[in-house]
């Protein structure tokens, strides 16, 4: 008898597991991110823009918000992340995207290195972003005299490359090699140089993204951030249309 008893009472379990299992299943399905709902949410890059542009204006007039880095927002974006828009920006302390356009918790992509340079892994970053996360705008956000871009500014002619760093200024060189060095304003020509190279290495080095862009499904901005005013000012895009500054 204990022994028909334990029998059904195993069965019993197994029902109500399978039974509340096949209950979850759907749920989780529906609230995992997945790339056709991250598309169906893509927001257009002009909207991105305006939400950048007055973001910052935000930040520059000290009327920043932080109503979306609560434990409501962490909460809502524990289910998954739709940022919409991707920065690639340089690793400076001084220059947190997040901060710069007043953005919350989960609404941007960001990608930071020294001079915001793109070496395969960065712009494999960006290819996911855009990929499965539905983003159609990239900032690429150089900023008012950044180190790596003096760097690269000081580097001797034919300099070696083998630290580290020294590769790290190798992705520069190119960029800036039509600055004249003995210039005043040397340093932030070569940082709006090197933010316009990098959106065009980024078209260049990515089929995907290069497709992407010259479709006009996305966008790739570079940027220059100033450390005197907080004001970010829009460049021309990669595949050469004009930004009317902010």
């Amino acid at each position: 008898m204990k022994r028909i008893e334990s029998t059904w009472l195993v069965a019993a379990i197994g029902v109500a597991g399978w039974t509340a299992f096949s209950q979850l299943r759907p749920l989780a399905s529906a609230e995992a991110p997945h790339e056709t709902s991250a598309h169906a949410a893509a927001v257009a890059p002009a909207d991105a823009m305006r939400r950048l542009k007055e973001g910052n204006e935000r930040f520059v007039n000290e009327k920043a918000t932080t109503a979306r880095h609560d434990a409501s927002r962490r909460e809502e974006i524990a289910k998954g992340q739709h940022p919409f828009a991707v920065v690639l920006g340089c690793a400076d302390s001084r220059v947190p995207p997040e901060v710069v356009f007043d953005q919350g918790l989960g609404d941007l992509f960001v990608i930071r290195v020294a001079g915001e340079v793109a070496p395969p892994e960065v712009i494999g970053s960006i290819e996911y972003a855009v990929e499965h996360l539905g983003c159609r705008t990239v900032i690429v956000l150089g900023h008012e005299r950044c180190g790596a871009v003096e760097a690269a500014l000081g580097a001797p002619a034919g300099s070696s490359t083998e630290g580290n760093l020294d590769k790290l200024i190798s992705e520069i060189l190119p960029a800036i090699e039509q600055i004249d060095r003995k210039s005043p304003d040397a340093l932030d020509a070569a940082v709006r140089a090197n933010a316009k190279a990098v959106a065009k290495t980024i078209v260049s080095r990515s089929k995907m993204l290069g497709d992407l862009s010259h479709k006009g499904d996305v966008e790739i901005i570079p940027a220059r951030y100033d450390l005197d005013t907080g004001q970010v000012e829009f460049l021309e895009q990669a595949g050469g249309a004009s930004r009317d500054g902010r």
